[in-house]
């Protein structure tokens, strides 16, 4: 097995429902967005696929969210958007874009700051 890991990010703003807490308040973060894929075979050239393939697809997904009040999303309407909710909507976003029988999204971790991370996976 191959895997491969994309570093990349947004910056948007969000509140937590059902919190009572300072974070149900509007506020912002710059997330950092780490992309974890699976493959068992390359291809000719070598690759698993294409880092360049995997930036495009991680960071138009989150154009949707970039520079944006997370909690109008569609995703999030009826949900949280906490980093954990984040996380798991990218995974199942970024698995219908990606995921071919050979390369599979194997986690997404979303940093809400240095310090702190949410991942899932399945």
């Amino acid at each position: 097995m191959y895997r491969l890991t994309i570093k990349t990010g947004f910056a948007a703003a969000h509140n937590l429902i059902n919190y009572q807490g300072d974070c149900e308040n509007l506020h912002g973060h710059n997330w950092k967005v780490e992309v974890t894929v699976t493959a068992s075979e390359l291809d000719q050239a070598g690759l698993a696929i294409d880092f360049k393939l995997l930036k495009r697809e991680t960071n138009a997904l989150l154009d949707e969210l970039d520079h944006k009040y997370v909690n109008q999303h569609h995703f999030f309407l009826d949900l949280s958007p906490s980093s954990e909710n984040i996380s798991r909507y990218l995974f199942q976003e970024l698995s219908k874009r990606l995921n071919d029988g050979n390369v599979k999204v194997e986690r997404i971790g979303v940093w809400e700051s240095d310090n702190a991370c949410a991942e899932y996976y399945e």
